[in-house]
């Protein structure tokens, strides 16, 4: 004896227009309705991403003005040699680009935490 085929069955979404969210993520339901709070939750992203860019250009600028400044106004630092070099062709040609990409790492590590833990604070 054969038994009969079972019937297949659609399943489809929920009827309403609205993608239903489990309860506990009042922040991210806050996000997708573009409410006062979602707009606060990102407001504080981007003024944490900015305080941090313009903290890393203003001691990128400090440190890279401040050396012409340095070398212009100790003379002893225009004088000395190393490796045959003199040290501010040193400094400004090698050291500077090195310093510049761990800024740049550093910046990058920081934008990535705060991005971290915006969502944590979304998701919960």
């Amino acid at each position: 004896m054969t038994e009969p085929v079972p019937r297949r069955v659609v399943v489809t979404g929920p009827r309403s227009p609205t993608v239903r969210r489990p309860p506990g993520r009042q922040g991210l339901q806050a996000l997708d309705e573009q409410t006062a709070v979602g707009e606060l939750l990102v407001r504080s992203l981007v003024r944490a991403q900015l305080g941090l860019a313009l903290r890393t250009a203003g001691v990128v600028a400090l440190v890279l003005g401040g050396l012409p400044l340095l070398f212009a106004l100790v003379p002893t630092t225009r004088d000395t040699r190393v490796l045959g070099l003199a040290l501010p062709w040193l400094v400004l040609a090698v050291l500077v680009y090195p310093a510049l990409v761990l800024t740049g790492w550093v910046h990058v590590r920081l934008a990535e935490r705060y991005e971290r833990e915006f969502v944590e604070l979304v998701d919960t």
